[in-house]
């Protein structure tokens, strides 16, 4: 989790400009804001094939053939996928890696920002890298790649068997299987997917399929006994270590544990599960009809329906609340503990508690422009750009970032002003 007892709460406002920036270089894109808002970052296009990074004003010291993907660390550290010679690689805070490969994408990062790891290509093998560090084996094949909860390991699907694009038999007899650390699992299946990696990094669960019609979970690469229509992405229960996921049973989805159904309710569809800060309570987003979508914890669903969507579940830091971003009948919102809010937007961002529960906030839109949304009241400012907002350890007080007229503005709001 981000440290935030560090960061600057007493300073009500702080400024950058950034409108400045279109007018230095060719042009300017997405800008990044940290964490904490004491920086805001641009990849800029300097002259033709140049490519930088500028962070308050001030670029990177070495420029680069190509710049993607940008963003800050939980730690505060900023990060890109960058090209040079043809390789690419990551950099950061524009020092770069010292491996390179042909290819990378989809960088991953650690809760704390410690670690960062990347999906590489080289020579046509397919594998990952954490914190500079690349599997020793690579294949021909990776997806659903995956970062431990610690930081310290990485998995994926590989693919294991070759096979061309007319041998269907390969495929049917299963040429897929799970690496972490590079190491592959001792079975082969058809396919495997939403790989997870349990919290103290010594195993991998993971959707697979066995047969063109059968569907289980798999541990370490050993199935579960029972197969279903379906299945959705598993997790760990964190105090008992025990694998949990979302199967199809006779057309409706059901919870199971280790193979064994423990909800007894079944539903149109039941994904997205999310174990508490303690462990506790289990919480997932489910449809009790078609078009009927809410929140169900410990197997009771929440009596509010929505017609659209729900996403985002939040769990309260002592465990005790939880909050989801909804939409219905095209507006979205925020729901918390089965009440949805008064409060309708264009759009709505992931929930954020205090500290103690007691509170909830999250970036909204609402005709094009940005603000803040706290217990469903609003902070009457509109912005052209924004970040989530971020409680003080205390909870008294709320950091937001936005930009406004070509500045970026760091602002510490009491949360005694919202009324």
């Amino acid at each position: 989790m981000v440290d935030t007892v560090a960061w600057d709460w007493e300073t009500r406002e702080k400024r950058i400009p950034v409108g400045d920036w279109n007018s230095r270089f060719e042009w300017v894109e997405e800008p990044y804001s940290s964490p904490d808002g004491e920086r805001v970052a641009a990849i800029i296009n300097s002259a033709e094939g140049e490519f930088n990074v500028c962070v308050n004003g001030e670029t990177w010291g070495n420029p680069f053939e190509k710049i993607w993907y940008l963003r800050f660390t939980a730690d505060g550290r900023l990060t890109a996928l960058v090209s040079d010679m043809g390789e690419w690689t990551v950099a950061v805070d524009g020092i770069p890696w010292e491996n390179r490969f042909g290819y990378v994408w989809n960088p991953l990062f650690s809760r704390d920002g410690g670690s960062i790891a990347v999906s590489f290509q080289q020579d046509r093998q397919y594998g990952m890298a954490l914190n500079d560090v690349p599997w020793e084996e690579t294949y021909g094949n990776l997806t659903d790649p995956v970062l431990s909860p610690d930081g310290k390991h990485t998995a994926g699907s590989v693919q294991v068997i070759s096979a061309g694009e007319v041998e269907i038999h390969k495929f049917q007899e299963g040429t897929i299987s799970a690496a972490m650390d590079g190491v592959v699992w001792d079975r082969i299946f058809v396919n495997v997917w939403n790989n997870t990696i349990s919290p103290d990094g010594t195993t991998i669960a993971a959707e697979v399929r066995l047969t063109l019609y059968d569907y289980t979970i798999a541990v370490n690469g050993i199935p579960w006994e029972k197969t279903f229509g379906g299945v959705w992405a598993p997790v760990f229960n964190p105090i008992t270590g025990k694998v949990l996921a979302p199967v199809r049973v006779k057309g409706k989805w059901r919870l199971a544990e280790d193979g064994q159904l423990i909800w007894k309710t079944p539903y149109v569809q039941l994904w997205h599960l999310l174990f508490s800060p303690d462990g506790n309570r289990l919480a997932a987003i489910v449809a009790t009809e078609f078009g009927k979508w809410t929140v169900a914890v410990d197997g009771r669903a929440w009596n509010i329906l929505f017609s659209d969507f729900v996403t985002d579940l939040t769990f309260s830091p002592d465990s005790r609340s939880i909050a989801a971003v909804v939409k219905d009948h095209e507006r979205w919102g925020l729901a918390v503990q089965g009440a949805a809010w008064k409060n309708t937007f264009d759009m709505a961002w992931k929930p954020v508690f205090s500290p103690d529960g007691g509170h909830v906030a999250a970036k909204v839109e609402r005709g094009g422009k940005y603000t803040i949304a706290l217990d469903d009241r609003l902070w009457p400012h509109d912005c052209e750009a924004a970040w989530d907002p971020a409680f003080s350890p205390d909870g008294t007080r709320l950091l937001f970032r936005t930009i406004e007229d070509g500045v970026f503005y760091r602002r510490v709001i009491p949360v005694s002003e919202f009324g």
